[in-house]
């Protein structure tokens, strides 16, 4: 049995060529998945190591909210420097004023500089950091001084003498650049950072807000004091209201947190790599049934000889270890190369130039490889070995090698595990599968769901095909493509279904985001009455804001009614992160929103204050007059007031607090400023001027609806082009099972192909019979697949309708696409078979067994 399978391998491998490649690509997407996150993690480590190289110990205070890596740095009185200072273990004491995203530069074009991701960095200059390169010029002086970093300099072409305005925590300030500076190792940015050194007073007032305080104390340990050492003296001395850490602990800490992002990073590639591996399978499994179907007769004699049904199945499943460990070997080369050229791609134009650690390859990177590459490769050939197992040696006797399908085991599987599916995809949405396992529910049901309707495609193949073909029925290799792709349901139905996964996901993702347009459309045409408003696309890790006079002066233009400012921050309330708003005007948020009261009060919210809508208040067990602790970012902990309770909007839910309270928030300017212009009064003027109050304020435009919808909704057209370009790999994937049943239906119809041409069918025509059966199945697939997106779609729109998605919006041209997309995959699949159909010599071909 093995000489006869090693045997048939051979006698067959170009007819496993596909099967082998769809595995490959797979494999290739798991293992550079895994050596892109673990060369960027080593490289981001050692990149701290540098760092904090010449820092023994720092000293800094926890923040009131720790929302992590974009947590608002606390304070310290800036005498805790001279007080360190003085301890005899420590032989130098730096104080420094440092903020994430705490200095927004505006580039030559009046744009604000984003940087995709990475850190815009305000802090002060300090002459005593050996880690600090000084290119150009010195360091600020005066507070109208700044020294910007080598990457900021050269992306923006400033240089030593130019004036560069910068957004802090107060509007545009123009300062004068006194000095450039890069770090050791001749780096001009760490990994893409933007930084903006001030003098220390400036940097306190301007990033921090108050003045001597500090954010952070790096300390240099004497000579002969070790690190450990040098801490336990510093929290000795400060006690537990300070966190005390050495250099290598801050790295650490640094590493994890970047680490941490880069496994949501790593779960989203790995999530498309498997969504490409689960298309493969279909491919495999249709490749495994036609080969198990056209080798009948070879298979019966085996039996017929003595072979038993565990042999015939041992058989089966060694090709596809042959197949799976082949495919693996190549996945896992090609995948260490894909995942260190992607590395240096991020490097280079995304991470700033960040120094690539030197090229490993961790063993789970190929241990993962190897387990997804053989064990899809088996699985997917277990349903045809254990059919090869059941044929009965009498078939050897038989003409024929292929028996009509019975789909009624497979519709009643297909109903049943879509059923499931579609339960477990409800419970997640609904928050009914258990505190955290929402998500794995949500995965598990559509998985469950795409699996379900494959089983069920067979059925619907014969009724589909017969009005789709119907376009075709006007000649005769229109109709013959048309019977072919019909003739075995099952076959088609999986090759089809390899199709529809991947436009299904795409749609399914397109209809949600469409819907979110849609509905935040209709909710400020129909709920939200303003005529104006004033906000900025986000493209960092905080949103823009404006400054918060612009909001006093719209107020007294005498064409405008009413104004209403909004600010966000997170807080802690009774110990938990909530996000919570302040407005300016309760009064006028009401009236704007169309809020409605359910207990309480909404007018005259000030400060001390909360109104909350009700689902969270009955959420949470809340009701108007009870006392809730909060922690805002700024400030001692206070206890608040429930003062009103309101009925949710589509644009105003959760928890809300009077303006006062703005002075304690993160960023206490506004970032939304809702205008409603008065009757008569024109809304093109108004704007303009509002316009040129916000000079100032480059990060902020003022829109009216449609605009204003435009430019918040850009940010969703960006999530669908990714969610296509990372989907195409499933879809190439589906094209090769396309191509793939194609050329071994052509070999298993060689005879059949032969007499055709006998009779008087011409080459052409050959041609034209396999391009419309490579057509119907591929619209057949793609139609599948859109339909599954809208109800997939759909479905989870339903389940958003508590979180305002009230709208349901199709993507009617991407709809269109990709039936058109069907089209031409199945013209471009159809090529191959189609040319080697039509190069087989007849006599050779009629003789054929």
């Amino acid at each position: 049995m093995i000489r006869a399978t090693l045997s048939g391998l051979l006698a067959h491998k170009l007819r496993l060529v596909m099967s082998v490649f769809a595995v490959v690509l797979g494999v290739l997407a798991v293992t550079g998945s895994l050596i892109l996150t673990d060369t960027l993690s080593r490289s981001y480590a050692a990149m701290f190591d540098d760092v904090y190289d010449y820092v023994d110990v720092s000293v800094s205070v926890p923040p009131r909210v720790d929302t992590g890596y974009l947590s608002a740095p606390a304070t310290m009185p800036a005498s805790v420097v001279d007080r360190l200072r003085a301890l005899p273990p420590v032989a130098q004491a730096t104080g420094n004023v440092s903020t994430q995203d705490g200095a927004r530069v505006v580039g030559r074009d009046g744009k604000v500089l984003t940087t995709l991701g990475a850190p815009r960095i305000g802090l002060n200059w300090t002459d005593d950091d050996q880690f600090v390169d000084l290119r150009a010029g010195r360091g600020p002086v005066t507070d109208d001084e700044v020294a910007i970093n080598a990457g900021l300099a050269a992306t923006t072409g400033y240089t030593v003498g130019d004036r560069i305005g910068v957004l802090t925590r107060a509007p545009r300030r123009t300062f004068t650049v006194v000095g450039v500076f890069g770090y050791s190792g001749n780096r001009d940015s760490l990994a893409g950072e933007t930084i903006v050194a001030f003098t220390l007073p400036a940097a306190q007032q301007l990033l921090i807000g108050e003045k001597d305080v500090v954010t952070s104390v790096d300390l240099v340990a004497a000579d002969g004091v070790s690190p450990d050492r040098l801490r336990a003296a510093v929290a000795g001395e400060l006690g537990p209201a300070y966190r005390v850490q050495t250099a290598a602990e801050l790295s650490r800490e640094a590493s994890e947190s970047v680490d941490e992002g880069l496994r949501f990073f790593t779960s989203v590639l790995l999530g498309f790599a498997f969504v490409a591996l689960f298309v493969g399978v279909f491919l495999i499994l249709n490749t495994f049934s036609i080969i198990v179907a056209q080798r009948m007769r070879e298979l019966a004699l085996l039996r017929a000889m003595g072979a038993s049904r565990a042999q015939v199945i041992g058989s089966v499943q060694a090709e596809a270890l042959v197949v799976g460990l082949v495919s693996s070997v190549a996945g896992v080369l090609l995948g260490i190369g894909v995942g260190r050229l992607l590395a240096w791609l991020y490097a280079t134009y995304l991470g700033g130039g960040v120094d690539l650690a030197s090229p490993t390859v961790p063993p789970g990177a190929v241990l993962a490889g190897f387990a997804v590459g053989i064990g899809v490769t088996m699985v997917a050939a277990l349903a045809p070995a254990l059919r090869a197992a059941r044929i009965p040696p009498v078939a050897a006797l038989r003409e024929s090698s292929a028996g009509a399908d019975r789909l009624g085991r497979i519709t009643v599987a297909g109903a049943a595990v879509t059923a499931v599916g579609a339960a477990l995809l409800a419970a997640g949405l609904t928050d009914h599968a258990g505190r955290g396992n929402s998500p794995a529910a949500l995965l598990t049901g559509v998985l469950l769901i795409l699996t379900g309707i494959a089983l069920l495609t067979p059925v619907l193949v014969r009724p589909v095909l017969a009005v789709l073909g119907a376009a075709f029925a006007g000649w005769t290799p229109g109709r013959l493509g048309g019977r072919n792709a019909a003739r075995q349901p099952r076959r088609t139905a999986i090759t089809a279904a390899a199709l529809m996964v991947g436009i299904s996901l795409v749609v399914g993702i397109g209809v949600v985001l469409t819907s979110v347009t849609k509905s935040f459309d209709a909710a400020l045409g129909n709920q939200i009455k303003v005529d104006l408003i004033i906000a900025g696309e986000q493209t960092g890790p905080l949103p823009p804001t404006f400054d918060g006079s612009v909001l006093d002066r719209t107020r007294r233009m005498p064409d405008v009614e009413t104004v209403l400012g909004f600010s966000t921050d997170v807080g802690l309330l009774d110990g938990g992160q909530a996000t919570i708003g302040a407005v300016t005007d309760s009064a006028a948020m009401r009236a704007m929103f169309g809020m409605r009261t359910a207990a309480g009060t909404l007018d005259g919210l000030g400060a001390g204050q909360l109104l909350v809508d009700e689902r969270t208040a009955a959420a949470a067990g809340r009701h108007v007059g009870d006392r809730v602790r909060v922690q805002l970012t700024k400030g001692d902990a206070r206890t608040f007031a429930i003062v009103g309770i309101y009925t949710r909007t589509p644009g105003m839910s959760g928890w809300l607090t009077g303006d006062a309270e703005r002075s304690n928030f993160r960023t206490t300017d506004p970032s939304t400023g809702l205008v409603r212009v008065a009757p008569g009064a024109s809304v093109p003027a108004v704007r303009a001027r509002i316009a040129g109050l916000l000079s100032d304020s480059p990060e902020a435009t003022v829109s009216d609806r449609s605009g204003y919808l435009r430019q918040q909704t850009r940010a969703l057209d960006s999530l669908r082009g990714m969610v296509q370009i990372l989907m195409a790999l499933a879809i190439i994937i589906a094209v090769l099972g396309i191509v793939n049943t194609l050329a071994l239906s052509v070999i298993e119809r060689t005879r059949e192909l032969g007499l055709l041409r006998a009779i008087g069918l011409r080459r052409g025509q050959v041609v034209e019979m396999i391009g419309v059966e490579s057509v119907l199945i591929s619209v057949f697939g793609a139609l599948l697949g859109v339909a599954v997106g809208v109800l997939l779609g759909a479905a989870t729109v339903q389940g958003l309708h508590d979180q305002g998605i009230e709208e349901l919006g199709l993507p009617w041209g991407q709809m269109v696409a990709y039936l058109v997309l069907g089209v031409a995959i199945g013209i471009v699949a159809s090529v191959a078979p189609a040319v080697r159909a039509a190069r087989l010599n007849v006599l050779a071909a009629i003789g054929y067994e």
